[in-house]
């Protein structure tokens, strides 16, 4: 196929023509290649089996010929298409000319990018470039790849949008780029978005991403993580999918990081406090080493750079057998020479032997940074399932701390609460039981907490509306189950603090 470069990559489209990415973008939305278009052309079941890189039922269900069946054939599933067909949906020539587009066969012409329609969170029409097959970014065998690829969105990237705060900024930065979707969401908030990555190819599909999705253009640079960011520079917003994969090489520049252990990630939180301003936010998926003889907690409060506040959630726990095959498959090892995956196997556990790494954690890293002498920094375990978008829910936790750290006991009982919306009262206990044996209030929005409270926190909780203070309400309490009002002061403040933190009650006002 022309278009193919030595390195077995095809050769991308330029860059530094908007014109043709206008003209070629206002043809998909006119042909209704939009992510609403293609679930009511191919139906769910084969809409999410493309989600998984299964084509089979997309290909059956795109066997006529209007512009929209063209167009997934061409740029989804990646098939020649008929030159005159391809003219009287797209500007073919011009395509062809800009290098989204090359001649292939007799009189067809194919893709030389996947471009896959993306539903921005405000209903905008986006379009994600990557490299022909990568479509789908993360593990799920992805297979032997040029170590120059780009990737596509995957779970890791759409959990770090959910979860990214997305308030008005003037500056944000997303090291690690990739195909450019951390910088199309950050130019929805964001006056000026930097994006920076080690692979110069992932730079070039970032911008053509952001010129198809009809986004403003980013200021690109070329580097490792922070290194092309001047050192006078700060940010309001910083973001990172980073190739956080703990690995005995670097062999796979968009997952490996080439440091050893996972001393890329620890290193980016690190050095991301120096690049903020005052109450700005830093946010990264990241993997950590659970080590022998040291608790996983405190190696990442370790981490965290001095002058933030940090909130750090463990989602997953993987034994280092179930993570080396993970990645194993990812790389298509186990699909070729036996005897060399069991070497890159033996390389894997050789390398956590070494360190003395029993497991290895994914999850969620925040920081914000404070001006406060005492910052609070949280490091929790939470595999339960939570509501995206997270990104209100993570501002609002920041929000409680501000709260909380000005806030003594005393103060907090004049304040006054809310019970937060959707937090429902379950009681627990055998059938019949006079009294529950223990009572939990659970979140249905956000995190989907849930947490056992006595009565009387159940009690106050219920009665918070904002419109009595806390020590009004305790000082009922007290009256209605006969306790000393003033016990009942002194011991109930932590109890609220935790329900305050938690999110399950809020300030009024």
């Amino acid at each position: 196929m022309e278009g193919v470069t030595d390195s077995g990559l095809a050769s991308l489209p330029a860059s530094d023509r908007p014109d043709t990415a206008a003209r070629l973008r206002d043809a998909l939305l006119a042909a209704s290649f939009t992510a609403d278009g293609l679930l009511e052309l191919l139906g769910a079941p084969a809409y999410a089996a493309l989600a998984r890189s299964e084509t089979v039922p997309a290909l059956r269900a795109t066997r006529g010929d209007t512009p929209l069946e063209t167009l997934v054939r061409l740029f989804l599933l990646q098939q020649p298409v008929p030159h005159a067909r391809v003219a009287a949906v797209l500007p073919a020539e011009e395509a062809l000319a800009a290098g989204w587009l090359t001649r292939v066969g007799g009189d067809e012409v194919a893709a030389t990018v996947d471009v896959r329609p993306f539903g921005g969170p405000g209903g905008e029409d986006w379009f994600i470039v990557s490299d022909l097959g990568c479509a789908v970014g993360g593990a799920g065998g992805i297979g032997q790849r040029d170590e120059g690829v780009v990737l596509g969105v995957g779970g890791a990237s759409t959990t770090l949008a959910g979860i990214t705060v997305r308030t008005p900024v003037a500056s944000a930065l997303d090291l690690g780029t990739g195909s450019g979707i951390q910088a199309l969401h950050a130019g929805q908030h964001a006056t000026r978005v930097t994006a920076t990555d080690l692979n110069p190819r992932a730079l070039h599909i970032t911008a053509l991403t952001l010129a198809l999705s009809g986004a403003p253009a980013a200021d690109l640079r070329e580097g490792s993580l922070f290194e092309p960011v001047r050192d006078d520079e700060t940010f309001d917003l910083i973001v990172s999918n980073p190739p956080f994969v703990i690995s005995p090489g670097a062999r796979l520049t968009y997952r490996d990081g080439g440091m050893g252990g996972d001393d890329l990630c620890r290193s980016l939180v690190q050095q991301a406090g120096e690049r903020l301003n005052e109450g700005g936010f830093a946010q990264f998926l990241a993997n950590w080493q659970h080590v022998a003889g040291e608790d996983w907690q405190d190696r990442l409060r370790s981490w965290v750079p001095r002058g933030c506040d940090a909130w750090i959630v463990q989602r997953e726990v993987q034994d280092v057998t179930q993570y080396a095959e993970l990645w194993l498959r990812d790389a298509g090892d186990h699909r070729g020479d036996p005897a060399e995956y069991q070497a890159r196997y033996d390389a894997w556990l050789d390398e956590f032997e070494a360190r003395k790494v029993k497991a290895v954690g994914f999850g969620w890293i925040t920081l914000r940074r404070t001006g406060s002498a005492e910052p609070v920094v949280t490091v929790e375990e939470w595999p339960h399932p939570v509501e995206q978008p997270l990104g209100d829910t993570i501002r609002a936790h920041f929000e409680r701390l501000d709260y909380l750290r000005e806030h003594d006991d005393a103060a907090l009982l004049e304040g006054h609460f809310r019970l937060v919306a959707e937090v429902v009262q379950e009681q627990v206990g055998l059938p019949g039981a006079e009294d529950p044996e223990h009572v939990v209030l659970r979140q249905h929005r956000g995190m989907r907490r849930a947490t056992k409270v006595d009565t009387v926190g159940a009690g106050f909780a219920g009665v918070c509306d904002g419109t009595l203070s806390a020590g009004r309400i305790l000082d009922a309490i007290a009256q209605l189950v006969g306790e000393d009002p003033v016990r009942l002061r002194d011991r109930t403040p932590a109890q609220i603090r935790l329900l305050v933190e938690q999110g399950f009650l809020e300030p009024a006002g």
